[in-house]
């Protein structure tokens, strides 16, 4: 469960405080397949990244799964973060010089799996995404729909309960895209919450809720 209270983000921008974020408050339920829209500058990735604990809010609470994240200290929100949320961005954020299969088992290897789960764990991650065939293809020998499904691979390695999404279709082809689109689907049948930034309306109308976000505010959430 998320749980956000009278959320404030301000930036300071020269001598003026833009406000990002303006007494947003929300909920998402385990399961659910949420939608964040709006025009650029609205708050949208704001919002995402207090979510995803990239970023703190300058006032308001935040909670999730019971626990107060936006009082815990850098280290405990990283834990949080390592084991509970999964990120997949527009423009996949892979290591280039990393193969597939290495790129997917880096979250493994950072939390200090051993190597022999790691390969267990990889290689069937690589089988369900359809990327056996490119486990030792580095990201530039790829097509954007398949290093999206590395993204993605590497974003559910760690089982988390949360996805969010930062425009994930934003840099594919319409094909590409629903493919994208329908995996991250699959992922919310099998519980997990997704939560997905967008600015294409076709995307955003599949999401089972749509939250339309307007200087800063949730305009409407229905």
């Amino acid at each position: 469960m998320i749980h956000l209270q009278h959320i404030e983000r301000i930036f300071l921008v020269g001598d003026e405080e833009v406000h990002a974020l303006s007494d947003v408050s929300m909920t998402a339920a385990d399961g659910e397949y949420i939608a964040i829209m709006g025009p650029s500058g609205s708050g949208k990735s704001s919002l995402l990244n207090i979510i995803g604990l990239l970023d703190r809010p300058d006032s308001g609470s935040y909670e999730l799964d019971g626990i107060t994240v936006s009082e815990v200290d850098e280290q405990q929100q990283a834990e949080i973060r390592r084991h509970k949320i999964g990120f997949v961005f527009q423009f996949f954020h892979l290591v280039p010089r990393l193969t597939a299969f290495d790129n997917i088992a880096l979250p493994l290897m950072l939390s200090g799996m051993k190597q022999e789960e790691r390969q267990v764990r990889v290689t069937a991650a690589l089988a369900a995404f359809g990327l056996s065939n490119r486990a030792g293809h580095r990201p530039d020998q790829l097509s954007g729909g398949q290093r999206q499904r590395v993204a993605i691979a590497r974003a559910t390695i760690m089982q988390p309960s949360v996805i969010l999404a930062d425009e994930p279709t934003g840099n594919l082809d319409r094909s590409s895209g629903i493919e994208v689109a329908e995996i991250l689907e699959e992922l919310n049948h099998q519980g997990i919450t997704l939560i997905m930034v967008t600015h294409d309306p076709d995307l955003g109308r599949r999401a089972r809720r749509q939250i339309l976000m307007v200087d800063g505010r949730i305009e409407h959430d229905k």
